[in-house]
């Protein structure tokens, strides 16, 4: 859908980081997802003006890298804990498995490591973002269909560095490419795949991504900042496949970001947006219109 709005330069970070969860309190309206053409879920803040746009600000998660600190809790398994949660030392990765980092984000494994990969990614994004806006930009669904196969959950947006002359006249820093190619779509996601499906199922939606869930989720992709025209069975997902080892020879992960979706009031428990699609992605019911 056209017309869809972009940076408008209001940028307000919110980080909240305790000892075993990540908080980030907004207000803001709201709209309804749909399934089958009909209710899926009253909440979310998803409109046609998204980025995530809150009452005309934009809004953006920028935590601070965490501190090294002792766990004094063993229970829950929230944002940077010890007992099984974002960037805990169950998702530590054998040596065998560990990628380049210049290529590749992903969570270490000691405590806190995701809030700090996830605050590094979603500075990239708004560095990014302002210099090429929604054209550079792909919107991400998670897939679990261990949970329900026909139900595909938003979970924020990728964004890399693109040949635009007009950005790069402009000059100032962040204009130039840290590696030697420019990313693609594809590489936009799978260099951060780890941390995205790491933050989905542990910190978004664990009721439906996390747990006995978590062995076969998939990554899908939409054009940046459509997310009306996917509620209204518009657009079809387009799966993203492949590892790390698919990433070109040159590609360097600073040149892409990623922004997290955030679940806030009823949709901590509920859920947000999420799409009903067949297993080729495409809308189930015909596009319909949103008065």
């Amino acid at each position: 859908m056209s017309g869809l709005r972009q940076r408008n330069g209001s940028t307000i970070p919110i980080a909240r980081i305790a000892a075993l969860a990540l908080f980030v309190i907004l207000s803001s309206p709201q709209i309804s997802a749909f399934q089958h053409g009909h209710l899926l879920s009253p909440l979310t803040k998803h409109g046609a003006q998204h980025d995530i746009v809150h009452n005309n600000s934009h809004f953006q998660l920028h935590a601070k890298p965490s501190k090294k600190s002792k766990s004094k809790s063993g229970g829950g398994g929230g944002f940077g804990s010890s007992s099984g949660g974002f960037g805990s030392k169950k998702s530590k990765s054998s040596s065998s498995d560990r990628a380049d980092p210049s290529k590749v984000r992903t969570v270490s494994g000691y405590t806190g490591s995701g809030t700090k990969v996830l605050a590094a990614a979603a500075n990239n994004f708004d560095r990014i973002r302002k210099l090429f806006g929604k054209d550079a930009t792909t919107d991400v669904y998670v897939r679990s269909p261990l949970n329900d196969e026909s139900v595909f959950w938003f979970v924020g947006k990728v964004i890399r560095m693109v040949e635009d002359e007009g950005a790069a006249a402009g000059g100032g820093d962040g204009n130039e490419l840290e590696g030697s190619v420019y990313p693609s779509e594809e590489e936009a996601v799978l260099s951060q795949k780890r941390l995205i499906l790491e933050y989905a199922k542990n910190q978004l939606r664990p009721q439906n991504m996390g747990g006995p869930y978590a062995k076969k989720l998939e990554l899908w992709s939409a054009p940046g900042d459509s997310e009306m025209d996917v509620v209204q069975n518009k657009i079809t997902l387009v799966p993203i496949t492949g590892s790390s080892r698919d990433l070109r020879e040159g590609f360097h992960v600073k040149d892409v970001g990623y922004n997290p979706e955030i679940y806030v009031g009823e949709e901590q428990e509920k859920g947000g947006l999420r799409v009903v699609r067949d297993s080729e992605g495409r809308p189930v019911k015909a596009p319909f219109e949103i008065n």
